[in-house]
């Protein structure tokens, strides 16, 4: 999954950053609200961390922007502005959830984790494909009752093409999906992650199909390579 952190203060943007990527997720981090609102024009992401009080563009504008704009990427506001009144406020704009700050980094990644599996999974804990369950906010897959053991690497790859089963997904999506502004995955280290997760998949039912030229495509009913 690809985050977006919307934080002006370094430490409690560094401190987010690390738990999510510590959780395997791909993070970019902005710190000013007009930087916030060009980043979610350009980039697809699957969840924002939105501090209200951003220089340059108030929180509160990149979400009613992004709201306008038919976004419907979950958005876990964090701020120290404190009330029923601008917690109403916040969620009638369109905000997902509230944290004030300070908070419990536990408490953080629950939140996130809720945030995702309601949205990727469309309210079940778990996607179903033949064999393959697979729990994204999580991170865990099997087959049958067997942990299917996965590098972050792996999992990414699956995530991003569980999420469309049955759809192409193309391998600039699949390099979005996994990598930061500050990161770079080559074009061999995408294929080799495929490649590996193909064969952890074999003998479950469901397999990734290569379309040539194109992407690649998650597949339910047989093996196919």
């Amino acid at each position: 999954m690809r985050v977006l952190i919307a934080e002006d203060d370094a430490a409690i943007a560094a401190g987010v950053a690390a738990a999510l990527r510590n959780g395997g997720h791909a993070v970019d981090v902005v710190d000013d609200g007009a930087r916030a609102d060009a980043a979610l024009h350009d980039t697809p992401y699957d969840l924002l961390v939105l501090d209200l009080g951003l220089p340059k563009l108030d929180g509160s504008e990149v979400l009613h922007r992004l709201r306008k704009r038919g976004g419907e990427i979950p958005v876990l506001v964090i701020t120290a502005r404190e009330g029923l009144r601008e917690r109403v406020r916040v969620l009638d704009l369109g905000a997902d959830d509230y944290l004030v700050k300070p908070f419990a980094l536990d408490e953080f990644k629950a939140r996130v984790r809720a945030l995702l599996r309601r949205v990727t999974s469309k309210g079940t804990p778990e996607l179903k494909l033949g064999h393959l369950r697979v729990d994204l906010p999580g991170r865990r897959a099997w087959i049958d009752e067997a942990p299917l053991e996965l590098t972050a690497r792996e999992f990414g790859v699956l995530a991003a093409l569980a999420t469309r089963v049955g759809r192409l997904t193309s391998r600039a999506q699949l390099v979005e999906s996994l990598c930061s502004w500050d990161q770079e995955l080559t074009d061999n280290g995408l294929d080799i992650a495929v490649h590996r997760l193909r064969r952890k998949l074999r003998g479950c039912g469901t397999g990734v199909r290569t379309i040539r030229g194109l992407g690649y495509m998650l597949e339910e009913g047989q093996d196919v390579g």
